[in-house]
């Protein structure tokens, strides 16, 4: 059965919250059948780069919305299950997840993704604005 090491995946995702931080994301993974933080950064190119074909893990991501007179931080909640993970490990994220937002309470958005496409940030950016409701950012012609 798998657990979570709540207090140190809580003091991750309350990190990447703060807004007095540069901290922009925190991925969890397994570590046997526990769910650990398994890093956090300041650069989203340095997520992508923990999501491998062979990894399967949740990410926490701050994006930036808005424009020049208005800057919003949007959440995000990445499940990554890479191309080679099959069989019962597969199948057991799902349920693992629930776990995951035990903690991981506050987000606009939540992705299952496994293609390192998906990852773009610019097309994470434009599915959290359609998650938000009205786009106010100032029109450019």
């Amino acid at each position: 059965m798998t657990t979570i090491d709540k207090d140190a995946c809580r003091e991750a995702y309350n990190e990447v919250r703060d807004d007095n931080t540069d901290t922009m994301w925190a991925a969890f993974t397994y570590d046997g059948s526990k769910i650990v933080p398994a890093g956090q950064g300041t650069n989203y190119e340095d997520f992508k780069k923990m999501c491998t074909d062979d990894s399967r893990l949740f990410g926490f991501v701050r994006v930036t919305t808005g424009d020049a007179m208005s800057k919003r931080a949007k959440f995000t909640l990445i499940t990554w299950i890479g191309e080679n993970i099959v069989g019962l490990q597969r199948a057991k994220i799902s349920t693992d997840k629930a776990k995951v937002k035990e903690i991981v309470q506050n987000f606009a958005k939540e992705f299952m993704l496994s293609d390192q496409r998906e990852l773009d940030e610019d097309c994470i950016r434009e599915e959290l604005k359609k998650a938000g409701g009205a786009n106010y950012d100032a029109q450019t012609e």
